[in-house]
């Protein structure tokens, strides 16, 4: 059995792996939470990836595991990163290509990661990693605008806002949320014009958000990371 843990901005998801077989998922949001399902678990073989947490600490709750690895550019990847600074890229972003390529292993797939940041992540049918974009996430605009400005409200995204806001609030909602959308149907397109047999991948806490908005074809998928983690940890065993 396989562990892999992802901890994030917001979360910690942890997920429990029969080989490839995804088995059981759960989001903690507190340490002793994670603390205790880590030590409890007895899963023998555990990978884990944060942008925030220690990682040795998570490793080191995982003590029943005879076999525990943290994910780091330099470690053997079923992809080839051509990332010019490897060493500065997120974990998570190579999490989601590994992802890809595991969900369509024959096809050029972008990865969007639709979270705090919004991630645009770009694996060819070889299976090279070659980068891609970094743009601010949804609710980062939403405070961005109120944080940057003296008189601009802090407001909630609405899923269908009008394009002609008739008040401050239906303005930014507007703005933000329809831009967004733009933005992502410009990107897919741009891609689908240089690469036009295209696998868009959508992930991230806000992927539901835009899921149903993108007139693209994409294919959701809320546990691509957590997928991805288990395909460097197979490679990584089997190695």
């Amino acid at each position: 059995m396989n562990l892999v843990v992802d901890s994030g901005n917001t979360s910690t998801k942890v997920a429990i792996f029969d080989n490839e077989k995804l088995m059981e998922k759960n989001v903690f949001t507190t340490s002793a939470e994670i603390k205790e399902y880590l030590h409890q678990s007895p899963a023998k073989n555990v990978i884990v990836s944060s942008v925030t947490r220690d990682m040795d600490e998570l490793l080191s709750w995982a003590s029943n595991a005879s076999y525990r690895i943290k994910l780091q550019p330099n470690l053997p990847l079923p992809v080839k990163i051509l990332y010019a600074t490897p060493e500065t890229l997120g974990v998570d972003r190579i999490a989601g290509v590994c992802g890809a390529i595991q969900l369509f292993p024959s096809q050029n797939n972008l990865v969007i990661d639709a979270g705090t940041c919004v991630t645009y992540d770009f694996v060819d049918h070889r299976h090279n990693f070659y980068g891609g974009g970094i743009s601010p996430g949804l609710h980062m605009r939403f405070q961005s605008v109120h944080t940057f400005t003296a008189k601009l409200p802090l407001v909630k995204p609405v899923d269908y806002p009008e394009l002609i806001g008739d008040s401050t609030e239906h303005c930014i909602q507007s703005g933000i949320v329809l831009g967004m959308t733009e933005e992502l149907e410009g990107i897919i397109s741009r891609y689908r014009i240089k690469y036009p047999h295209l696998q868009v991948i959508l992930c991230g806490g806000d992927a539901s958000f835009f899921e149903n908005k993108l007139k693209a074809s994409i294919f959701a998928s809320p546990n691509l990371v957590l997928i991805g983690l288990n395909r460097i940890l197979l490679h990584n065993v089997a190695h």
